[in-house]
């Protein structure tokens, strides 16, 4: 075991394993396992935040790149359900460029797993407590801040909270943005009893293979480069998400009816200072709405705000095609070292054009949204998947 690592709530916890083929060990080298792919040289350890959530301290499990570098710092916030490991295709990529920091969020992953609060304000504040303690352990004065999915909505609440922290703000595919649909609260009322990833613990000793037959999608994303993806990348998610549902609960009293926030983050963006920039990168074939994007957009005019829409690529938007994706982000980087802004990248052939990607995300919304968060609902992970087949 490492320094500070959790070993969960023994009141309970002990008959999980006894069914569950789990344990934090069994993360931890399932982790090591998946970035035994990277070339860059890393730095894996627990920081600890203090009683941020709960009556006793947090530890966050934090990766860090190039720590030497004089660059601005690039820190990474995953989606639900995931942790550290799944950044493995971008990496490299931006550690060439600069500093950076991923962390499993507290809740998930080889964090602590704390028990938050029902309320759904007061758990986003523990989370956004536990980031900004983890920053000030990190002594990191400012940074770029980047989240997908989840990921996305807890950065977008940190940044309107402390935005003298953030250079600049990027929302890849982020949950909790836009208004929860009025069709769609019939079937939130249906699912609300029940924890997103209930299903990977009930299944107990079948768990892994559950993982990795209702996710060839995701498996497929990361062929070629991690080497035996096929069994690595669902072994990793399996023990991430068969642990103590701690954060897997607060995001459940976050949302409402599986695929909204109850305060949904396109009502909030305008409390954010206008002097943070934002860009907003989206998959055209993902189940996200990309239409409070460019609401965002047009009502901060005297803000910079970019939306982005890599042609081919569905939620996992970092991983579906990596290369542009880090390539975005990298460029993104080099403008705030030499406090610019990023132009447009006009005739970009990965990218969808401004015009189309608005007018496409409003047709989707009008016509076809219902039918696409179907699909989202029922696919696994609560609605970490994407739509590459669409």
């Amino acid at each position: 075991m490492e320094a500070g690592e959790q070993v969960g709530n023994p009141s309970w916890f002990g008959s999980w394993l006894r069914w569950c083929p789990t344990s934090l060990s069994l993360l931890r080298e399932a982790e090591k396992t998946l970035l035994s792919n990277l070339k860059s040289l890393y730095r894996g350890r627990y920081v600890n935040v203090g009683c941020t959530v709960g009556t006793e301290d947090s530890h966050i499990w934090t990766l860090s790149f190039n720590e030497e570098s004089a660059k601005v710092p690039l820190v990474l916030l995953h989606g639900f359900g995931s942790g550290v490991g799944l950044w493995c295709l971008n990496y490299d990529a931006f550690a060439l460029k600069r500093p950076v920091y991923a962390i499993d969020i507290v809740g998930f992953g080889r964090s602590s797993r704390p028990q938050f609060t029902r309320d759904p304000l007061e758990a986003e504040r523990e989370f956004i407590t536990t980031i900004e303690a983890w920053r000030e352990k990190m002594n990191l004065e400012k940074f770029i801040l980047l989240g997908h999915s989840f990921g996305g909505f807890l950065a977008a609440s940190y940044s309107i909270k402390h935005p003298e922290r953030v250079s600049h703000l990027v929302l890849a595919d982020p949950w909790g943005l836009p208004e929860r649909p009025l069709w769609m609260r019939a079937v939130g009322v249906l699912r609300q009893p029940f924890n997103p990833l209930a299903i990977v613990r009930t299944a107990g000793p079948w768990g892994p293979k559950l993982v990795q037959k209702a996710r060839p999608d995701l498996i497929r994303k990361f062929s070629g480069a991690v080497k035996d993806s096929e069994e690595v990348i669902p072994n990793y998610l399996y023990h991430c998400n068969a642990q103590n549902p701690s954060g897997e609960s607060a995001f459940h009293a976050l949302m409402a009816g599986f695929g909204w926030a109850k305060y949904p983050m396109i009502h909030r963006m305008d409390s954010l200072r206008k002097e943070v920039p934002i860009t907003l990168i989206y998959g055209s074939r993902s189940w996200v709405d990309r239409d409070p994007g460019f609401q965002i957009k047009y009502t901060r005019q005297d803000s910079y705000v970019d939306v982005v829409v890599i042609k081919g690529a569905g939620h996992h938007v970092y991983a579906d095609r990596a290369e542009v994706f880090n390539e975005l982000v990298n460029y993104i980087g080099d403008n705030v070292d030499n406090g610019t802004l990023p132009k447009k990248r006009s005739a970009n052939p990965d990218l969808v054009q401004e015009e189309e990607a608005r007018d496409a995300g409003l047709a989707s919304t009008n016509n076809d949204n219902m039918q696409d968060t179907k699909a989202a609902v029922e696919d696994f992970g609560y609605l970490e998947g994407s739509r590459e087949n669409a």
